[in-house]
């Protein structure tokens, strides 16, 4: 059985990761996990009045007291999350100072001077950089590297950044460091003298990562609470981490996160090992304070601008500009379904429908300069994202939402899991999946012919007037099977359109080449939504990916 794929104009309007990222900011959640360093308020009892005028010898201060180190486990951070869901929320508070005073310029003048790298020293696989608070990041996070499973802070201070411009007469000297806005490590992943960045977590529960030769492009969030869903949005926040330091000759490296919004607390684990594809194993562990109408497990955010089958109004030397292509689900039924990725007239999303999925994901498949032309981008060495769930997730459904956009800095698509029962106040769940980054990472080619471009454009005979409402619709595949098959061969497509009139689609293979093509004129009325599905089959068998598109006529 397919995934059915309906759709929903949830409401219109323009806006786009700038605004996204903003909301982001602005709505992280509390104040960060008492695990770690306990702070303790140094206070000394008061001497007796001495019994002579005499003057007395004015004795040394007195040390500030050690804390004691902190016993740390993945186990003791969820009953600690557990706990604190059962608290009121309390929104983070903002630090005071030079750092509300900075803005896009003076932040960007900031730089972590990379002598000042954390495990720099150690013969370490992993180098950690911190971010500088300031501008969108205005509330701090805290890091602690645990050693021997015992947690100390990691401390930063203004001696470890070098301030440019504006930003170098915003902070003094003496500038005390509430806390950090995130952190990224290097690793020698795709030479062995060099450290290049591999993982970045900056800003609500954002964090992204690169696979060799790969160029940063989608991103990935720790949880998506009711995105698009007419309610409002909440952007969870991780407020603490925490570390292992690595050990000597180790290349994998584990992070721990506690993750704090209004309707929910969560304690997380990353496992990271870079290479070729970059892998993340995460267990995130989740307590509701509150009725959640639709969480979003494993949400990615990507941008799609323009491609071959949605230009829209830009007038843009590049035939492509996107950090993703399409969405990809490969069910364990078998079945393997992309769906294309839309720069939308309006705001709309579409729904595959799916039991204990192997796989989802967003993908940039082209990975050819010539398609993009664009040589400071280079947006074919973005990576592809999928997410492998690890167990059984039940039944429930992979959500697209496509925003429309103008300007390729803007995040405009979102994908995560739904799963079919909404999350209660006082449940407690926990998912596990892997995260492969990469250029072809498993699951983002199978076995069947792959679609390798949609191309839309007016219908009808070339040369001629097309009617009202009439659209042509352009499949190319390659590989598998299929692609070792005669021009002849008995094979059929299968075509479904949700509303409007098709045509008698065309199916043959283009003449010299291996790609075999679909072709189909649909009519509809303007307005119309209409929800196509193709696949091609034969000799008992599905020969192709399933093709699933969206096409609002407006």
């Amino acid at each position: 059985m397919f995934p059915v794929s309906s759709s929903a104009a949830v409401r219109s309007g323009r806006f786009g990761p700038s605004r996204r990222r903003l909301l982001a900011a602005l709505a992280g959640s509390a104040a960060s996990v008492a695990l770690g360093l306990p702070r303790f308020a140094a206070a000394q009892e008061a001497s007796p009045e001495p019994e002579s005028e005499a003057p007395l010898p004015v004795p040394e201060a007195a040390p500030e007291p050690v804390p004691e180190p902190v016993p740390f486990s993945f186990d003791v951070l969820s009953d600690q999350m557990q706990a604190r869901a059962k608290e009121a929320y309390k929104a983070a508070s903002l630090p005071e100072g030079p750092i509300s005073g900075l803005d896009y310029d003076a932040y960007r003048s900031i730089r972590f001077r990379p002598d000042h790298a954390r495990w720099a020293g150690d013969g370490s696989y992993f180098q950690l950089h911190a971010f500088h608070p300031g501008w969108l990041y205005k509330e701090p996070v805290e890091i602690f590297e645990l050693v021997d499973g015992v947690a100390q802070p990691m401390h930063f201070s203004g001696a470890d950044f070098q301030y440019d411009g504006k930003a170098a007469d915003l902070i003094p000297p003496d500038f005390e460091m509430p806390g950090v806005a995130g952190f990224r490590l290097h690793a020698p992943f795709n030479r062995a003298d060099t450290f290049d960045e591999v993982v970045v977590f900056q800003g609500a529960s954002y964090f992204r990562a690169l696979g060799r030769a790969n160029v940063y492009g989608l991103s990935a969030r720790g949880l998506a609470v009711n995105t698009a869903s007419g309610k409002t949005e909440e952007f969870p926040r991780f407020s603490t981490f925490w570390l292992e330091r690595p050990a000597p000759g180790a290349t994998s490296i584990t992070i721990y996160a506690a993750l704090d919004s209004k309707s929910l607390t969560g304690a997380y684990r990353f496992i990271v090992t870079p290479g070729a594809t970059t892998v993340m194993d995460v267990t995130a562990r989740l307590f509701m304070r509150e009725d959640v109408d639709q969480l979003g497990i494993a949400p990615l955010t990507s941008m799609f601008l323009l491609g071959d089958n949605d230009r829209g109004d830009f007038d843009d030397f590049r035939h492509r500009v996107h950090d993703s292509e399409m969405l990809i689900l490969n069910t364990s039924e078998g079945g393997t379904f992309v769906r294309p990725l839309n720069n939308p007239p309006r705001l709309a999303s579409s729904y595959l429908a799916a039991r204990d999925p192997e796989s989802f994901g967003l993908i940039q498949r082209n990975r050819n300069f010539d398609d993009y032309l664009d040589a400071g981008a280079h947006y074919e060495r973005r990576p592809s994202m999928m997410v492998e769930p690890v167990g059984n997730w039940g039944r429930g459904t992979v959500r697209l939402v496509e925003i429309p956009s103008d300007l390729e800095a803007n995040d405009n698509i979102v994908a995560f899991w739904v799963p079919e029962e909404k999350a209660r106040k006082g449940d407690t769940m926990e998912y596990d999946y892997r995260l492969h980054w990469g250029t072809n990472p498993p699951g983002a080619v199978g076995e069947r012919a792959h679609v390798v471009r949609t191309l839309v454009g007016r219908g009808g005979v070339a040369g001629a007037a097309s009617g009202p409402g009439l659209r042509k619709f352009v499949v190319d595949f390659e590989g598998g099977t299929l692609g070792e098959l005669p021009d002849d061969a008995d094979v059929k497509a299968d075509v479904y359109a949700s509303t409007g009139r098709m045509e008698k689609p065309v199916f043959s293979r283009i003449p010299g080449s291996d790609t075999w093509r679909l072709v189909v004129d649909i009519t509809a009325d303007t307005g119309a939504l209409v929800e196509l599905k193709a696949e091609i089959t034969g000799y008992g068998q599905t020969l192709t990916e399933t093709w699933l598109y969206q096409w609002i006529n407006e």
